[in-house]
């Protein structure tokens, strides 16, 4: 066995005495995920003092297990109840909230865990082989390549305006401007902030994150008696195991599903500042850009659960192959942990894996122990998780717009945000009752701000040339990509109606 292998298994070993640490981690990151507002970054800060009291090893295995349990959690209540515990998980009710209607919610819970635990093992072990590999792609991804990448996560405006298209195009169109609230980061020119101090920074995330999506869907659950359709009631009346088997058989047969669309996370993981909602994003309109049965999306499909899950799981490994290696942070979270990292004196670059290969390559194991554990924790929890959709909306409409609204005040602690969620709450329900979709207003929320401060600053650098948007190789083959993404569902859906397979 050569040396890197008896400092892995070595490091493994250490890392499985403490699994003490490592559990109350993953069900304190389950908990925080599942929270809007309570992301595993301030969580990390708020128990920083207690981070650093305990040795380096200890404190990194706190930290990445809190910080994987908490990036599975946010799925949680974004499949039983249509509310993403983070931007990452915004994409997952897309199908996975479906699915919990249709009693399936057990299957989905099943699903979004294996998938998760799939996406972030592989994603793994591919990062630890491919370290050096994998660290260049931030170099080689400027302003331009990055407006390439969000017009990919964009463009899933389109996917969901499939079914409606004016009304489709009118949300997106509505989240960009929303979004474009602010002042510019290149010019530091306000815009639509009505003279509000606490609009300059932009629109805060999470208030509308919480509004669009839980506020709204508390307005629209106390309407009903129960989130079960009549169906979903009935199938839920019969709990048993087969729901939790029937979706880990679901996902282990779409293996390769999870291997493309967790590889497409840990890319986009790598690049710092790109983050989990991108990820998820791209990975969904991607999934039913290739898939076969792209009409079933939206509608319940397993296929539109699995790509996002997997892909924000992948996202873990990948923001910390730029920290490792480079000192760079490819999120807050990692941020963080070079912040903890420093503490002790560990100093980052390529020698850190001949100087502290423990510590290097310690991250990485700690984070698959982490991903077992938790495959073994939560999946047979699936089946008494599944069973909040049973409850009467009379007592969980209220519940779910006090925590949300907690959550909105937490990042910034203004009640300013407060309010601002309870507006989002309206538009919400107008754009529900209407039939807008709000995924596509907040996906304008989420990556148009990060699309401007790209253009702006591509433009900036090319004095104003726009031709400077296809200066770029690796730009010109994303723009190639990009556009057969958008033209091949067409041309399929063209090549279907031909044969009569959908009318």
């Amino acid at each position: 066995m050569d040396g890197t292998g008896s400092i892995l298994l070595s490091v493994l070993w250490d890392t499985l005495g403490y699994w003490w640490v490592i559990v109350p981690s993953i069900l304190l990151g389950l908990v925080v995920g599942g929270i809007p507002g309570f992301s595993a970054a301030n969580t990390i800060i708020i128990l920083l003092p207690l981070t650093l009291s305990m040795d380096l090893e200890m404190g990194l295995i706190f930290m990445i297990s809190l910080y994987c349990a908490a990036r599975m959690g946010a799925g949680i209540p974004a499949i039983l109840v249509n509310i993403p515990g983070t931007a990452g998980a915004a994409a997952t009710p897309l199908d996975g909230y479906p699915m919990s209607q249709q009693g399936r919610g057990q299957q989905a819970l099943a699903i979004s865990f294996v998938a998760s635990v799939m996406g972030g093992l592989l994603t793994t072990l591919i990062a630890i082989a491919a370290m050096p590999i994998l660290a260049r792609v931030g170099f080689y991804m400027h302003s331009v390549e990055m407006i390439v990448v969000m017009l990919f996560g964009i463009s899933l405006i389109a996917s969901i305006a499939a079914q409606d298209l004016l009304k489709g195009l009118i949300a997106g169109f509505f989240g960009l401007m929303i979004g474009a609230i602010g002042t510019d980061t290149v010019y530091a020119t306000p815009r639509g902030t009505f003279g509000l101090l606490e609009l300059y920074d932009g629109v805060p995330l999470i208030p509308a994150l919480v509004g669009l999506f839980a506020v709204s869907e508390a307005f629209i659950i106390i309407e009903k008696r129960l989130i079960l359709t009549e169906e979903g009631a009935a199938a839920m009346a019969k709990p048993s195991w087969a729901a939790s088997f029937e979706g880990v058989a679901i996902t282990l047969k779409r293996w390769w599903h999870v291997v493309w669309t967790s590889i497409l996370g840990l890319v986009i993981g790598v690049i710092p500042g790109a983050g989990a909602s991108i990820a998820s994003f791209v990975a969904y309109q991607q999934s039913r850009t290739f898939s076969k049965t792209p009409e079933k999306y939206g509608t319940g499909h397993p296929e539109g659960l699995i790509a996002p899950e997997a892909a924000n799981n992948g996202v873990t490994s990948g923001t910390l192959v730029p920290l490792l290696v480079l000192g760079i942070p490819g999120g807050a979270t990692a941020a963080i942990m070079l912040v903890v990292m420093q503490y002790h004196g560990v100093s980052f670059g390529p020698s850190l894996f001949q100087r502290n290969p423990d510590v290097a390559y310690g991250m990485f194991i700690a984070m698959a122990v982490a991903y077992v554990m938790m495959a073994f924790t939560i999946i047979p929890l699936s089946r008494y998780m599944s069973r909040v959709t049973t409850i009467p909306t009379i007592y969980l409409a209220p519940l779910i717009i006090s925590f949300t609204l907690v959550g909105a005040f937490v990042p910034r602690e203004y009640m300013f945000d407060m309010y601002l969620g309870l507006g989002f709450g309206v538009l919400g329900y107008i754009a529900r009752k209407t039939g807008y979709h709000v995924a596509a207003i907040l996906i304008g929320v989420i990556l148009g701000p990060l699309l401007e401060t790209y253009f702006l600053r591509a433009l900036k650098i090319a004095n104003g040339d726009i031709m400077v948007l296809f200066s770029s190789n690796i730009g010109n083959v994303l723009w190639v990509l990009l556009v057969l993404s958008l033209a091949l569902p067409v041309v399929l859906d063209m090549k279907r109606r031909k044969q009569g397979v959908i009318v």
